[in-house]
């Protein structure tokens, strides 16, 4: 295993990555002999539509540490998974990093390192790429755009918001139910800025983004 650097824009990114579809997690298995032990996890769970991306995570994941990651396909959910089962890996996400493990609901906070100028909009841009999405609506033949995510009850809830703050953006921030907000942001000048200072590493925004700019 190779400790990648915590400033780094990579690291960033992955963190936003892991806010957004990961979970970290220990498990109790059954040995072979009889007895119990314990599985540490830290997994990326993505959509099976979105093959390029999931090799672009794939390939960070196993290059930032420097080892072999397991992605599975779960055909019955339309899911593809990224996982990684070394307890150093699951150490060094969770003390080092500062992660928490699962479950995200009330828990999931943004390391403090990572809540400035220079590596914040990387965070965003991991979490985006998984939790977010680019709605084209027409009207009349016109395209209009908006960005959106949603956001469980946690403390990344302020923090997301407070990294587009610092970045310049108007949104508006809504009660969706149980806690949960959903952000948005409208317009093209909006997705403009977006794409220019935080930008997408996942191309299906990329694709909906070049429809409009």
């Amino acid at each position: 295993m190779k400790r990648p650097n915590l400033r780094s824009e990579e690291l960033a990114e992955f963190v936003g990555i892991m806010l957004g579809d990961g979970s970290i997690g220990r498990y109790q298995c059954d040995r072979g002999d009889g007895g119990k032990s314990i599985q540490h996890c830290v997994k990326v769970t993505l959509s099976s539509n979105e093959p390029d991306y999931a090799g672009y995570v794939e390939k960070m994941f196993s290059q930032l540490f420097s080892i072999e990651v397991e992605g599975a396909e779960r055909k019955n959910e339309n899911t593809y998974d990224i996982r990684c089962f070394k307890k150093e890996i699951f150490e060094f996400v969770t003390e080092e990093i500062g992660l928490k493990e699962s479950p995200k609901w009330e828990r999931a906070a943004i390391p403090e390192r990572y809540m400035d100028s220079s590596l914040e909009k990387y965070v965003f841009r991991g979490y985006f790429d998984t939790d977010g999405s680019v709605v084209l609506t027409d009207n009349n033949g016109t395209l209009y755009p908006r960005l959106e995510t949603k956001i469980c009850p946690s403390p990344m809830q302020n923090q997301l918001a407070k990294i587009l703050e610092s970045q310049g953006f108007n949104f508006g921030a809504y009660g969706i139910g149980k806690g949960k907000i959903r952000i948005q942001m409208n317009g093209k000048e909006v997705l403009r800025n977006f794409r220019d200072k935080i930008g997408f590493s996942n191309q299906k925004h990329v694709v909906k983004a070049t429809k409009v700019l």
